[in-house]
């Protein structure tokens, strides 16, 4: 699971830096596997404006540019076409580390003329796959400034670990849920965080914006999408958007996107797999006009098979739940979006998908298909699922403010299964079975702040977002990994002569010894 820190203060409000992240994420069991600052390879490079820019006396097709970056102005050979005078772009100095080619940047001589560093295009600085001109800056955007940090790059990036348990950490909300009950932080509201991705233009106008977690008003009738697989997918919710323009996702949603190595594609796309990293909520994006009838969640029928969005062809068996209509199969559910549906740069009409599928059943089909996925990653562990209406009201609101278009009706199939029981808890426990003594009201104030509702007599039920929370004993590591594993003391277990308890005896063999002596 990856995201930035700034990503993480959207949900959580706090000062701390990166390393007092990292501290907090494993003092409460979620372990950092690596923490790193994509801005940092670029510090070297500058804000700089092309003064002028001549022909190269001895290349067609090289440019031979004075640039300020701040100082005195340099000579730079330039082969971008679109290298002019006026331009302000990102300068390399000689001695600076390219990232997106390797190169270590020095004074060189090109065609018998002296070149003192180098005006970047987006792939050379890592930033992206644009490499037919340099990057092209604001007019008014600051020469000489340090590039990273006026665009916004010096942004940790966190590589966390999350164990198959912990399904409701597989988005950004729920660490930052996690943080704030250890301390770190507030959580933010959600519908405070959704609202402040609104564009200013729609933001200032009140009519035309709903509240950010509402259904999306629509007009006529909802898109004929159901179920006929309950075992396999309980729920699903569809609305469709008509009139959309599928160009470019906003700056922002893009470069945290490719800050933790996911692809920008297109704003559709990238809203679906933007929701999935922020809240841990999958969903899909279908193209209308490749829909043939009704929508259907259904078990895949013998000799089916479904070319996938990674261009493979897979095999269905009728224990695997798919997603077809009356031609052909469309998804592999949970898994993977099929090739034929997908959303594309013409696409002006979609339905929006959002379904709770049975986390056995996507990973048996993964691994039978040796398929992985964000998705199936997710949907194995189980997401929430009382999450289906305001994660569908979420995307859709997202595509109308950045794509445009009008919504329909939603349609909702089968129900969700909210399985959450009351358990007895005995705060006691939190002594004798974690090692560490908290207070009752301290443990009452952990429970709640991590979703729980704890009653005065001590009942108490996880929130749906945590199918893991299975009895006391789970409550406990809660309540311990909250407070703090570091706080509980290392204590050895009492050697106790004979079988009846304390550390078991060694076992090697005389011939174990023998052999670990002579090693």
């Amino acid at each position: 699971m990856k995201f930035t820190l700034s990503w993480l203060k959207d949900h959580l409000g706090t000062d701390a830096d990166a390393g007092a992240v990292a501290d907090a994420l494993t003092r409460i069991g979620l372990e950092v596997e690596g923490v790193h600052n994509p801005g940092a390879a670029l510090s070297a490079f500058r804000l700089a404006r092309v003064l002028t820019a001549a022909p190269h006396p001895g290349a067609d097709k090289l440019q031979v540019l004075s640039v300020d970056a701040g100082e005195d102005p340099v000579q730079v050979v330039c082969g971008a076409p679109n290298a002019r005078a006026g331009l302000v772009g990102v300068f390399g100095p000689p001695g600076a580390h390219v990232p997106g080619s390797g190169v270590t940047l020095k004074v060189t001589v090109i065609r018998a003329v002296e070149s003192w560093g180098m005006m970047c295009s987006a792939r050379e600085l890592g930033l992206g796959e644009e490499h037919d001109g340099i990057v092209e800056l604001p007019a008014d955007a600051p020469v000489g400034a340090v590039y990273p940090a006026w665009a916004g790059l010096d942004d940790p990036v966190f590589d966390v670990s999350v164990t198959p348990n912990r399904q409701d950490c597989m988005g950004v909300r729920g660490i930052a849920r996690d943080l704030a009950a250890a301390g770190l932080g507030t959580l933010r509201p959600l519908e405070e965080v959704v609202a402040s991705r609104i564009p200013p233009r729609i933001r200032a106008a009140p009519a035309k914006a709903p509240p950010p977690l509402a259904e999306a008003p629509g007009t006529g009738a909802g898109p004929l999408v159901r179920t006929e697989d309950p075992v396999g997918c309980p729920a699903v919710l569809a609305q469709a958007v008509s009139g959309v323009t599928n160009g470019p996702s906003p700056e922002w949603m893009r470069r945290r996107l490719a800050a933790i190595g996911q692809k920008p594609i297109g704003a559709l796309v990238d809203i679906t797999n933007y929701l999935m990293i922020d809240l841990g909520r999958p969903l899909h994006v279908y193209d209308r006009a490749t829909l043939a009838g009704p929508l259907v969640v259904r078990r895949a029928r013998a000799g089916e098979s479904v070319v996938a969005l990674n261009g493979r062809r897979y095999a269905l068996t009728p224990q695997m739940t798919v997603i077809a209509d009356d031609r052909e199969v469309h998804d592999i559910a949970g898994i993977m979006g099929g090739e034929r549906s997908g959303v594309r740069d013409a696409t002006s009409d979609v339905l929006i998908e959002c379904a709770w599928f049975e986390p056995e059943g996507i990973a048996r089909t993964g691994q039978a298909l040796a398929l992985a996925s964000d998705a199936r990653t997710r949907f194995e562990r189980g997401v929430d699922p009382a999450f289906l209406d305001e994660g569908l009201a979420i995307a859709t609101r997202l595509v109308l403010d950045l794509c445009g278009g009008t919504a329909g009706a939603v349609t909702r199939s089968g129900e969700a299964p909210l399985r959450t029981r009351a358990h007895a808890y005995d705060p006691a426990l939190a002594g004798t079975l974690g090692g560490l003594a908290v207070a009752p009201e301290r443990q009452r104030a952990i429970l709640e702040s991590l979703g729980f509702a704890v009653t005065e007599d001590w009942r108490v039920t996880p929130p749906t977002w945590r199918r893991d929370i299975d009895g006391p004993a789970d409550l406990v590591e809660e309540v311990i990994r909250i407070e703090g594993l570091d706080k509980v003391a290392a204590v050895p277990l009492p050697r106790v002569a004979g079988d009846d308890g304390g550390v078991a005896r060694p076992t090697a063999t005389p011939e174990q010894k023998r052999e670990r002596r002579t090693r």
